[in-house]
């Protein structure tokens, strides 16, 4: 497994509610993607970073994602762009079932 950390930071904050609406609208795509275990939308509390969560089954999957187009397309809907960080999973915890 792979994690992906992808960081949008701008020097005023991001608007919590349209942040929230973006996720909304952008959810949908994601929900059964191949390879995709797990994807998370973030605000931090200061309200200046979202970040973007994604857990891959494996790190060709994950970095064929992030395509130059893709992160065309994200720095126009978020306005600032990205920082992307690939991390290796040692381990996982998932109590979702339980």
């Amino acid at each position: 497994m792979i994690g992906v950390l992808v960081t949008f930071t701008k020097t005023d904050k991001f608007d919590r509610s349209t942040l929230a609406r973006i996720t909304g609208e952008l959810r949908v795509p994601f929900e059964g993607m191949a390879g995709l275990r797990l994807k998370s939308f973030m605000l931090d509390e200061d309200g200046v970073q979202a970040r973007n969560f994604y857990v891959w089954d494996d790190e060709e999957k994950a970095r064929s994602f992030f395509t130059e187009e893709l992160v065309g397309k994200v720095t126009g809907v978020y306005g600032v762009p990205p920082k992307i960080e690939y991390l290796d999973i040692l381990g996982f915890v998932d109590n979702s079932g339980s």
